[in-house]
């Protein structure tokens, strides 16, 4: 193990951990407990299987007979999240006679795994919700690549999105298995009815446009957008580019392979100020916040009628109370640009193994079956990418609705500012957050955006 190259990549990536807070998953927008819920109860075990080979058995199912065997799996859910993980955990123990222990890392996961790394006592199975991460692991030898029975699910279940995004080095070592769809525009019926706008006008861009316009005729603002901090805004971008620039496009301006003069980076630009700074936005962007922004439009007293953002949004209105996800509050898809096609902007949760044995290796393999997620998915508070899980076991309609967009999406994109370093990417009054901002208090000033994207990209990319 390259100890010492993990714990410098663990300093800057603490940095990234606490702004995925906002960026990634906004502390306002849902925080998934319940009362009386606890946070990890289990004890601390040891990552190895315990003695005792797994062999098939009668009634063992396709994961094997595990019999005696114990093992250690890491995520950072609590609460409810860690409720609902753990009937996915005991479906596992039922099939296969294993003990399957959960410790919950909360938001400090590279410094926990560091920690049982350095330590000789690593996971089996670890659940992380940032790629770099999961790359690091890997080029540090840290973590395995998949089985090749584990990789068959895998292929059988997820498309190829996925796989790509567990990917290293042309290896796949993750199993993505839960999902986060930002690629949601969220409407307040009462508004778009009392208006005659049409949400399935809006599934092209110059017909969204043209609804918001509907909207602003009737008394209200077409969209709210909070920016007074950078992350929703980059959101906006990444979907924007995605659909002007395609994956391929999207990857290398990830990667600073392209820089951020690309003629490709004008066009999403442009596109965006086709919105901002006109009549159809809520004026006092820049003071308002994100979770204000939700409200102006599902609030008790609405002033606009839609509000851009991920999924979370629902657990917003929740908070807020004076409307209902499913009845007034609705959502439809990010509108296609120039006959892009289905395309998702999100974020995840994905699966990496420690140890070599066949306990961990069925685990994976049933990690990536349908079997697990559909567990968890009746009890709400789970988005699977996997293809196989039946749609029809989701809770209600909205949650429906965004897990058949995600997985329908013809290209699945991890939020680009997540995957970038954190000066760039991550950071407040910096980079890639603030020159959004400064983008959208002066939208005609493309070239000057630009040219102050590339600089702050060079420097947080040496």
């Amino acid at each position: 193990m390259k100890k010492n190259g993990f714990r410098s990549f663990v300093a800057g990536l603490t940095v990234v951990s606490v702004a995925l807070l906002g960026a990634c998953s906004n502390g306002d927008a849902q925080e998934e407990a319940t009362p009386g819920a606890t946070e990890a109860t289990t004890e601390p075990t040891g990552g190895e299987t315990t003695e005792g080979e797994g062999t098939e058995g009668e009634g063992a199912g396709d994961w094997g007979d595990f019999s005696g065997e114990t093992l250690n799996v890491v995520a950072a859910w609590s609460g409810a999240e860690q409720a609902n993980f753990e009937e996915v955990l005991a479906g596992f123990e039922e099939a296969t006679g294993a003990t399957v222990n959960y410790e919950s890392f909360g938001d400090n996961g590279p410094t926990f795994i560091q920690g049982r790394l350095e330590g000789g006592n690593p996971p089996n199975v670890a659940i992380v919700g940032q790629p770099a991460l999961m790359q690091q692991l890997a080029t540090n030898g840290d973590i395995l690549p998949l089985s090749e029975d584990v990789l068959a699910t895998v292929n059988e279940n997820y498309s190829q999105s996925w796989l790509d995004l567990g990917t290293v080095d042309g290896e796949v070592y993750g199993v993505w298995f839960k999902a986060a769809n930002k690629s949601t525009m969220w409407y307040n019926n009462d508004i778009w009815s009392e208006a005659g706008a049409d949400p399935a006008a809006a599934a092209e861009w110059e017909g969204f446009l043209e609804q918001l316009g509907l909207i602003r005729d009737a008394g209200y603002a077409g969209i709210s957008i909070g920016a007074d901090v950078g992350w929703p805004l980059t959101d906006w971008f990444e979907n924007v580019y995605l659909r002007t620039a395609g994956p391929e496009m999207y990857d290398q301006l990830t990667n600073h392979e392209i820089p951020w003069t690309d003629p490709s980076v004008q066009e999403a630009l442009e596109v965006l100020a086709q919105l901002w700074g006109t009549d159809l936005v809520q004026e006092g962007g820049g003071q308002r916040t994100f979770s204000e922004s939700v409200t102006e439009v599902f609030g008790s007293a609405p002033a606009a009628g839609t509000v851009y953002e991920g999924d979370f949004v629902a657990g917003n209105i929740a908070d807020d109370g004076n409307s209902t996800v499913g009845e007034n509050a609705l959502f439809f898809d990010f509108p296609s640009i120039n006959g892009s096609a289905p395309a998702v902007v999100g974020g995840g949760d994905v699966a990496i193994q420690f140890t070599d044995d066949e306990a961990t290796s069925a685990f994976m393999k049933y990690l990536a079956s349908p079997d697990s997620a559909s567990i968890w998915v009746p009890n709400g508070g789970l988005t699977s990418p996997n293809n196989g899980v039946d749609t029809s076991l989701y809770p209600d309609d909205i949650s429906r609705q965004i897990a058949e967009a995600l997985t329908g999406a013809e290209a699945f994109r991890f939020d680009m500012s997540d995957l970038t370093p954190s000066a760039f990417g991550g950071t407040q009054g910096q980079g890639f957050w603030q020159e959004m901002i400064t983008f959208y208090e002066n939208p005609s000033d493309i070239q000057g955006t630009m040219e102050r994207l590339e600089a702050a990209a060079v420097s947080a990319y040496q």
